[in-house]
């Protein structure tokens, strides 16, 4: 079968590469086209854009780029039109998924065909934001394959949507990297990971702030900030250069692996520094604190940022969110982390409460045999 994939930003491309090695083993013609990264291109097919010309974040630098945005999307139209293949698989990224679902599903209409279906790996999570946009999945997409086993309640039961929990990939990719990893000589001294998030303007909000709260424990512990793979390594240099944090690229695993304590940016990171045990402070600095924080506490329809206290339904970590983001503060929670401080132990315990309710389905392997029995009912 044909298989277009679309990934937005690294996680996705990570995600979508598991994805079609999955479905390579079940469906031995498959053949991908795709929107993707490095990773998927290493599984095989053809690569149509880099997600590095896709990923615009904020208000500002989408206005600033729309056009290319526009370019892409139109491009991307035009190119399943032509390769005409058995499924679209959109991998989260919503902004840009949600119009390829909307276009494929009125030219499925326009032809009175069944073919290409639509698949969302990894649903958008409107549960946060944007809750209008389920009229659209409704609508546009055939079906939806969840990996935050809380959000079966919001779909099935709250918007009558069915869907497929297929289990999470991040706890499946972080508990194989432990299995296959080698033993390694421990840094001279014990780490503090910072994970500063994966774009540019995360990392100016946030890395200033984190560097500062740890400034005064670099003569008992080496701090180290994880590179993301989407950002080029000199961006860093501005924050870092003669600074007392040493920046690895490409090494996020192995960094948390060692790691005593993490402060990470909230997303993916908070769900991977969990799953490896790491105690960790979350710290997102937004703009107008104190209205976000208005917001948050009255509008937001989610109490946390964090996956890891979604996924609990309580607080685990600590979030520091808006008003609550100071120096100070990450400075007095982080010790309050590291060992002998008051909240490691209880940390730690919660973290295998959210291990199991993650459950241990192998995500990529369960979604490519639901994908392919799928397809295989409707030819």
């Amino acid at each position: 079968m044909k298989y277009y994939l679309i990934a937005g930003e690294a996680s996705g491309d990570l995600h979508a590469s598991h994805l079609m090695q999955a479905l390579k083993q079940r469906d031995a013609e498959a053949r991908f086209r795709f929107f993707g990264g490095d990773l998927m291109t290493a599984v095989g097919g053809t690569r149509v854009r880099h997600y590095r010309e896709l990923a615009y974040m904020g208000f500002i630098p989408v206005l600033l780029h729309l056009r290319t945005i526009l370019k892409n999307m139109k491009m991307c139209k035009q190119d399943i039109a032509q390769w005409q293949p058995d499924v679209v698989i959109l991998v989260d990224y919503p902004g840009f998924n949600l119009d390829i679902a909307k276009y494929v599903h009125s030219q499925r209409l326009t032809a009175n065909s069944q073919k290409p279906k639509v698949y969302y790996y990894i649903s958008p999570k409107i549960w946060a934001w944007k809750e209008y946009r389920i009229k659209n999945i409704k609508r546009d997409v055939d079906e939806l394959f969840s990996i935050l086993p809380f959000e079966i309640e919001f779909f099935e039961q709250k918007h009558r949507y069915p869907i497929h929990y297929v289990g999470n990939p991040t706890a499946q990719e972080v508990r194989e990297f432990l299995e296959s990893q080698k033993p390694t000589a421990n840094s001279q001294k014990p780490i503090i990971a910072l994970l500063a998030g994966s774009r540019t303007q995360e990392i100016k909000d946030n890395l200033p702030a984190m560097m500062e709260a740890t400034k005064h424990l670099a003569s008992q512990y080496d701090i180290v900030l994880a590179g993301a793979p989407s950002i080029e390594p000199g961006y860093y240099q501005q924050f870092i250069a003669g600074s007392h944090v040493r920046l690895v690229l490409n090494e996020t695993y192995p960094l948390l692996a060692k790691a005593t304590a993490a402060l990470v940016t909230s997303g993916t990171a908070t769900l991977e520094t969990c799953m490896f045990r790491v105690p960790q402070v979350v710290c997102y600095e937004t703009p107008l604190p104190r209205l976000i924080g208005f917001l948050k506490r009255h509008f937001i329809k989610v109490k946390y940022v964090s996956l890891v206290n979604l996924i609990a339904n309580r607080e685990v970590v600590r979030e520091l969110v808006a008003e609550t983001f100071s120096v100070a503060n990450i400075r007095r929670e982080l010790e309050a982390v590291l060992p002998g401080g008051a909240k490691r132990e209880q940390m730690l315990s919660d973290y295998d409460e959210v291990h199991r309710i993650l459950g241990d389905s192998h995500a990529p392997d369960e979604a490519a045999r639901i994908m392919i029995e799928l397809l295989n009912k409707n030819e």
